[in-house]
């Protein structure tokens, strides 16, 4: 059960509650925290879409900064060391310069399309 509670912890929180608040008393109760906790994962969710969308605004470039990109000359001489060494060819993605391998569509960091 969640929070390490037990059924017999359950039975006495509703006992307690049905002293505390009565019969009558008790559904509103209910109602009003089910009506508070829908509301706070209504806020939440829409917190967490908002904050996603300012993520993934297109057209805007990223205020991070990102790694710089080496030379094509670099990515040659890195890829054809890899040949060199008995390795599976590599291929870099273009957004974010991983090494992926060469039979690879889409970056294993970033998820970007190789060859892009």
């Amino acid at each position: 059960m969640p929070f390490g509670l037990q059924p017999l912890h359950l039975v006495v929180i509703a006992v307690v509650a049905l002293l505390i608040f009565g019969p009558k008393r008790l559904p509103e109760v209910g109602k009003g925290i089910g009506r508070a906790w829908t509301e706070f994962r209504k806020g939440s969710r829409e917190m967490v879409e908002n904050l996603r969308d300012e993520i993934n605004k297109p057209g805007e470039e990223s205020k991070h900064p990102t790694a710089p990109q080496p030379p094509d000359s670099q990515l040659a001489s890195a890829a054809a060391q890899d040949n060199v060494q008995g390795e599976q060819p590599t291929v870099f993605c273009n957004k974010c310069g991983v090494r992926n391998p060469a039979d690879s569509a889409f970056c294993n960091k970033c998820g970007a399309k190789i060859g892009e």
